[in-house]
């Protein structure tokens, strides 16, 4: 079996405990994808690659090198979705004011003064004027924005989830998804975390409890199928 990213945190014996209770079936594809690209902007990405500790010098909400591996991996799934004219959304973190001022900037007050250049989209996969921008102030897209509303809209029924950051707002976003009964897909090469351990457990949880976690390749011949299907 191919070494999956949370085989080396999760014990076999764990995994085989989960394989007992019947975790970990696949939902697979709809008919009706949706891709969303979730705060990858320079605040999460950095300006130019750099190592981790180096990136947040820059911004210190940055996560470093693994940023930029996504954004490869994401673009390729956007060019899937361009050239099918499937719908592809943006949630992102706006820019903070004083009275956003909360339980989050008490854990992490570092996101309360971000430069205005970090809000801005990475220019290698920003949106098009297509495209359906959904600002947000808390982990899940789906938490205070119309996203259900134009994901009905569209009549999506799959969610391709990427971006930043796989332990927060993807897995905030994956497990509402969830929730209102959407196949959910995670490209586990196209989201990142400053933390590969918490990347890979989250990923591993995502992948036995609420979505299909497979490598971006392997999603773009799932669509490319879906296609061509009649």
């Amino acid at each position: 079996m191919t070494a999956r990213p949370w085989d080396a945190y999760i014990p076999e014996e764990e995994q085989k405990a989960y394989r007992a209770v019947g975790f970990g079936r696949s939902s697979g594809f709809g008919k009706r994808p949706a891709l969303l690209i979730i705060d990858v902007q320079y605040r999460t990405v950095g300006t130019q690659r750099l190592p981790f500790w180096e990136a947040i010098k820059e911004f210190p909400t940055s996560c470093g090198e693994v940023a930029w591996d996504a954004v490869a991996n994401i673009a390729k799934l956007l060019e899937v979705f361009r050239a099918n004219h499937w719908p592809v959304l943006y949630p992102y973190v706006s820019p903070k004011q004083g009275f956003d001022a909360g339980r989050l900037s008490d854990k992490v007050p570092s996101i309360m003064g971000v430069a205005s250049k970090g809000y801005e989209f990475v220019a290698e996969i920003a949106p098009h004027e297509e495209d359906i921008l959904l600002p947000k102030k808390h982990p899940s897209a789906f938490f205070g924005t119309p996203l259900a509303s134009y994901l009905i809209n569209t009549q999506a029924d799959t969610l391709i989830v990427t971006g930043c950051s796989t332990s927060g707002c993807v897995r905030g976003t994956v497990v509402d998804g969830f929730a209102y009964n959407f196949r959910t897909i995670v490209p586990q090469d196209a989201v990142f975390d400053r933390s590969q351990v918490s990347h890979a457990v989250n990923l591993f949880d995502m992948a036995e409890k609420y979505a299909d976690v497979m490598p971006t390749d392997d999603v773009i011949a799932q669509l490319k199928a879906l296609k061509t299907a009649p």
